[in-house]
């Protein structure tokens, strides 16, 4: 698949838009888009295949499905790697599980990228302070909102659109080079990576009055053969149900 300019510009503004720090998609959320399910399936809408596009997102969120940023610290970039995951996948025609090994690594890199930004805004909280002892009010907002937008946007969309103009072409020939056992060597990690990433949930659903409802919604999925959609509604009415009912009669009963 050859991947036009026009293209490798949208998906460089897709990994914007899925940045933290991103104010102008707050009603779907900037934490919906960074996530590789969703921005996998926009980039297959752009280059044209959004089904696969969200195949391949979901393969490649399974390994960052624990995923949490605390404190502004970012361990991987999943904007970038769903983007550029799906973006190489779909332009090799390889495997999702594959896929899932060259987006590791890419959201390593995405770590750099969002270090790099975070230093240059640094600069821009200064001037702020200046305005600050000056009682300009009009200029602290204008450092708040509009330097630090137009700097994220710069290397966000730049090193992404880059990426994924010049680089599909060469990670299809390296991975027609690698046909064979390097292939499905790399195809084995890229099944390992997404237990991995269900260990890591798992791991948080421990505590006392979470993994009941993870237990519940497995036994339905099983044994109740329902599709997934369904088993998500009744998961919305129970979740609704205890939080209004249970979680609410509580706090009431604290205070």
């Amino acid at each position: 698949m050859q991947i036009h300019l026009w293209q490798a510009i949208l998906i460089g503004v897709v990994y914007y838009l899925g940045q933290m720090g991103t104010p102008w998609v707050s009603l779907a959320g900037t934490h919906t888009i960074m996530r590789p399910l969703v921005n996998g399936a926009l980039v297959g809408l752009i280059l044209g295949d959004p089904v696969q596009g969200a195949i391949y997102g979901a393969a490649i969120q399974l390994p960052f499905i624990a995923w949490i940023g605390a404190g502004g610290a970012v361990p991987m970039d999943t904007a970038l790697a769903g983007t550029l995951g799906t973006t190489f996948g779909m332009a090799a025609g390889v495997s999702p599980s594959v896929a899932i090994t060259l987006a590791v690594p890419i959201s390593l890199i995405g770590t750099m990228i969002w270090v790099l930004h975070m230093t240059v805004d640094i600069t821009f909280v200064h001037m702020a302070d200046s305005a600050a002892e000056k009682g300009n009010l009009n200029r602290i907002n204008l450092l708040h909102v509009w330097p630090p937008q137009i700097t994220m946007f710069i290397f966000s969309v730049v090193p992404a659109m880059l990426a994924a103009f010049y680089g599909s072409g060469p990670v299809k020939a390296i991975i027609g080079d690698l046909n064979g056992t390097p292939l499905h060597v790399l195809t084995v990690i890229g099944g390992i990576l997404p237990a991995l990433g269900i260990a890591m949930n798992l791991r948080a659903m421990t505590n006392k009055g979470v993994l009941i409802f993870f237990l519940l919604g497995f036994m339905i999925a099983v044994y109740s053969k329902l599709a997934i959609l369904a088993i998500a509604v009744f998961s919305v009415i129970i979740a609704y149900i205890y939080t209004t009912l249970f979680l609410k009669n509580n706090a009431e009963g604290k205070v």
